[in-house]
C-alpha cells in the first residue's frame, strides 16, 4: 500500500520577527463564502452563532469565530476552531449561498509599532486608526495581489490571501518591514 503524502501548509516554518514587526501565517482556520439576502440574515446570524455585520467594512467576532462584511450582500465568515460552517449553513433553510473556501485562502498575520507603514508598502488604503479602526475589514489589495484585510488591535492585522499568492504577499511584507524601521 502506498503512503499518502502529508499537505504541507503554505508558509510553514515562515516567521518574519525583528525591529518591532511580526509576520507570521495564521493557524488553518475554516472560510466560508458567504452570499445572502437581508431578508436571510436573522436565521443565518443564529445558525452560526454570531451576528452578521451589516454595515461596510464591519465585523463581528464571537470567540474564534469572525464575520467579516464584503460587501452587500457578503460575508467572508472564518472559524479558527473545529466548526463546520457549510453543516451550519446547510441546516438553514433561508435564501443564501454558502461556499468553502478554506483551502482557496490562508492568512498571515502582521503586528507591531510599524504596522501600518510595513501594509502601507503594498495597500493603497489610508491604514491609520481612524481611518481604519480596530474590526474593520475590506476587500484590498496588497502589491499586485487581492486581499481581505482586517484589523484585529491598533497595532495588528489580518491579511487574507490566496494561497497561491501568499509567498509573493509574505515576501513583500518581509521586504516592507525591513524597509519600514531602516
Amino acid at each position: 500500500m502506498a503512503e499518502t503524502a502529508t499537505r504541507i501548509q503554505p508558509l510553514e516554518h515562515r516567521n518574519f520577527s525583528g525591529n518591532g514587526i511580526a509576520i507570521q501565517p495564521a493557524a488553518p482556520a475554516t472560510r466560508l463564502s458567504l452570499r445572502a439576502p437581508a431578508a436571510s440574515l436573522s436565521a443565518l446570524s443564529k445558525a452560526l452563532a454570531i451576528k452578521l455585520p451589516e454595515r461596510p467594512g464591519s465585523s463581528a467576532s464571537k470567540g474564534e469565530r469572525h464575520a467579516l462584511w464584503l460587501g452587500p450582500d457578503e460575508w467572508l465568515v472564518i472559524d479558527e476552531g473545529e466548526g463546520d460552517l457549510m453543516a451550519v449553513c446547510a441546516k438553514v433553510p433561508a435564501l443564501h449561498s454558502a461556499v468553502d473556501v478554506s483551502h482557496r485562502n490562508v492568512a498571515i498575520l502582521v503586528s507591531g509599532p510599524a504596522v501600518e507603514d510595513v501594509l502601507a508598502a503594498g495597500c493603497p488604503r489610508d491604514l491609520s486608526l481612524g481611518a481604519f479602526p480596530v474590526g474593520a475589514a475590506s476587500r484590498t489589495v496588497f502589491g499586485k495581489v487581492e486581499i481581505v484585510l482586517y484589523r484585529t488591535a491598533a497595532d495588528a492585522f489580518r491579511l487574507e490571501v490566496w494561497r497561491s499568492f501568499s509567498d509573493y504577499a509574505f515576501t513583500l511584507l518581509g521586504e516592507a518591514a525591513r524597509d519600514a524601521v531602516a
